[in-house]
């Protein structure tokens, strides 16, 4: 059975979380390492995807960055999001085949996790991709795909603050509503359980037993193959 090497990587600037998903896309693409998925957590940041409007964020960056939120452009699809701490980010360095049955597989593993709190949660289906809760939205989905492996990938409300979606059009949806894991059930503190869950899950779909690598070994283990 084909390992899914998961990293619980904690908090993490944006940018260094970048650069390590190039990195690790290089082995992957080399077949020097197993399929990889990061976990982890970023601080306050506004990430514009490849179809970002800039009416998406329309205060300005001065404005974000007065208010301790920093604004990245990246290569990932997908529209304008928000990324802060008490969401659980997901980047997955996989080698995939079709690109949408690798994003409903996302969204499976992400509703199947939700359900285990309690969230009758769905896939986007005929509405934009990600995963909502009745017409809320508690998680978004952006990848980007190059030699057939991705980098990118979801991010999961869970007890983070909500406001700065508010300064936001999220995702390009005029109006829509963000929830979390922690405003539908009430429950607090359920990071690292929820954190489990969707690794177990994600796991599952890909068709792979979990093994757990911390982020030492996983620098290390760059650092032996591609000379970091």
């Amino acid at each position: 059975m084909a390992e899914l090497w998961v990293c619980q990587l904690g908090l993490v600037p944006y940018y260094e979380a970048l650069a390590l998903q190039e990195r690790l896309r290089e082995a992957r693409q080399a077949g020097a390492i197993a399929d990889v998925l990061l976990l982890l957590e970023h601080p306050p940041v506004y990430t514009r995807g490849r179809r970002t409007d800039a009416a998406e964020l329309p205060f300005g960056e001065e404005w974000y960055a007065e208010r301790g939120i920093e604004s990245f452009e990246v290569d990932r699809g997908g529209r304008a999001t928000y990324h802060g701490p008490g969401q659980l980010v997901g980047y997955p360095i996989v080698a995939v085949g079709a690109i949408v049955d690798f994003l409903r597989l996302m969204e499976a593993a992400i509703v199947a996790a939700l359900t285990q709190e309690g969230i009758d949660a769905r896939g986007g289906g005929d509405r934009p991709t990600g995963v909502w809760v009745a017409d809320r939205k508690i998680a978004s989905l952006g990848i980007h795909v190059a030699r057939r492996v991705t980098t990118h990938g979801f991010a999961v409300n869970v007890d983070n603050d909500l406001t700065p979606f508010e300064w936001i059009v999220p995702c390009g949806l005029e109006g829509v509503q963000m929830t979390s894991l922690a405003r539908e059930t009430g429950r607090v503190d359920c990071m690292a359980c929820f954190r489990k869950r969707v690794a177990f899950e994600f796991a599952q779909r890909l068709g792979a037993r979990q093994r757990i690598v911390s982020p030492a070994r996983l620098r290390q283990t760059l650092g032996t193959l591609v000379g970091a």
